[in-house]
């Protein structure tokens, strides 16, 4: 889907409507005795860095959502039994956490105490006042710190009706999000027509989190998983890696705000021969690293990128449509290269060789290294991610239903870009501090990745970016 925030994702007027676990399911889970599944160490790291940052005083929002089109005035009914049919598909969504002291212990309801209260919010006229509104919302209801932390809306119009859900990251990740307007439009319709939903059982994410956790638990600081990041973070000079440009920040600074960039990048014409082009190396996502080490050098004049690729963590076949947070990263360094053919097999030799890191999740190797990596920022490190997205069940009706996957910009001091490819084309999509100095650079890291590609695409030599703004 195209990344977006609520700003910029087609919100028009209607009646609002709102669904939240009802006060009857919110009790049961008060009297829930603690389900043994243990977090994943994602999940864990993600709410102890949110409470971190609120003990520093600032209120930091990190929901990410989705939002999509139903045809016509909606059946409110069937669109509530469909929202609650779609959650007890995914365990995840009857699980969360409470603390006893410094420890967090999981809860998880019966699939027959999940129940929703809708609730008429009111007639909206002016889309300005209904964005504002449900930002305001969802930061309240998709907090990380609270439970239940996640929320469903509808905006409802005699020609179309919006479809609003937002998650505490904990819940979901961007294939997840990605996931839901074929699965939801597709129980919306059963429920409609009367015809029956078919379909195989999902893997539930809380049975994948104890399995990984497991695992994880069952290596030492004597591993070479740990070795490697041990290493890696060593030439970072002990931290986690940034993106290497300057940005704007002051050493020590608060944590500033975000702004958002997103936009086409290429068309679909460009993003196939650019694909063709790489292929041999590996696909896309080599070549947008490939790239984007070239461009940064050209920025930042650093000898070596490095960063953290995310790649999925679903390996077995019963997570593969399962609602979670699959994500583990992996490390790479790229020496600057003389051209791009040279940094395509850097990358790709990169790629296979570190890849295999992201079994274990980094919380774990970050604990058994022993630093203190406090968090102090909702993002530990920089990322470019690349997702051909044109697989995805429903994906070629993402433009006829208006769908988004929904980010929420509030703070941070790192600079997280999502590149995906649809049958449009490659969308762009960045969160970098407001500065100045940032929006330039970003700005020119974009302009730069689209004009390489475009020249890859054409079979001429790639041309590098502008230098920067420091």
């Amino acid at each position: 889907m195209r990344v977006s925030d609520i700003q910029r994702c087609e919100v028009r007027p209607g009646r609002l409507v709102e669904w939240t676990l009802s006060p009857a399911t919110i009790a049961a889970a008060a009297a829930l005795p603690p389900d043994p599944r243990p977090p994943a160490y994602i999940q864990e790291s993600h709410i102890r860095t949110a409470r971190s940052v609120r003990e520093d005083g600032l209120f930091v929002p990190t929901w990410i959502g989705a939002a999509f089109d139903l045809p016509g005035r909606a059946d409110l009914d069937a669109l509530e039994q469909a929202l609650r049919d779609w959650m007890l598909r995914h365990e995840t969504l009857r699980s969360g956490f409470r603390w006893a002291g410094d420890d967090m212990h999981r809860f998880t309801l019966d699939e027959n105490d999940v129940t929703l209260r809708r609730e008429v919010v009111g007639d909206f006229a002016d889309a300005g006042a209904l964005i504002r509104y449900l930002q305001d919302r969802f930061d309240t209801a998709a907090d990380a710190l609270g439970w239940p932390n996640f929320i469903y809306a509808a905006v409802v119009r005699e020609d179309s009706t919006s479809v609003y859900l937002a998650f505490d990251h904990t819940n979901v990740d961007a294939y997840s999000l990605q996931r839901i307007p074929d699965e939801i439009h597709t129980l919306y319709t059963a429920g409609v027509t009367g015809r029956p939903v078919t379909g195989t059982p999902v893997g539930s994410y809380v049975d994948f989190c104890e399995l990984e956790r497991a695992n994880a638990d069952g290596i030492d600081d004597t591993h070479a998983i740990v070795a490697r990041w041990r290493e890696f973070i060593g030439r970072c000079d002990g931290r986690l890696p940034e993106f290497p440009v300057d940005l704007g920040l002051r050493p020590d600074g608060v944590l500033p705000a975000q702004k958002l960039l997103c936009e086409p990048l290429v068309d679909a014409e460009a993003a196939a021969a650019f694909e063709a082009h790489c292929r041999p190396y590996g696909g896309s996502l080599v070549g947008i690293l490939a790239a984007t080490s070239l461009i940064v050098h050209e920025l930042g004049g650093q000898p070596v990128y490095r960063t953290v690729v995310p790649f999925h963590t679903r390996v077995k076949s019963a997570w593969s449509d399962s609602v979670g947070w699959y994500v583990g990263g992996a490390p790479i360094e790229v020496p600057a290269a003389p051209d791009f053919a040279s940094a395509l097999g850097t990358v790709r030799a990169e790629l296979r060789a570190n890849r295999s890191l992201a079994r274990i999740p980094l919380a774990r190797v970050l604990r058994l290294l022993g630093a203190d990596f406090r968090p102090t920022s909702p993002d530990m490190y920089s990322i470019i991610s690349y997702v051909d997205a044109r697989l995805i069940p429903g994906s070629a009706r993402w433009t006829e239903q208006k769908a988004y996957g929904l980010l929420r910009v509030s703070y941070g001091d790192q600079v997280c870009a999502w590149i995906n490819r649809l049958d449009e084309g490659l969308w762009f999509a960045c969160r970098y501090p407001d500065t100045d100095i940032a929006y330039k650079n970003v700005r020119r890291y974009a302009e730069a990745l689209r004009d390489m590609i475009v020249s890859v695409s054409a079979g001429d030599r790639p041309r590098v970016a502008e230098p920067a703004f420091s």
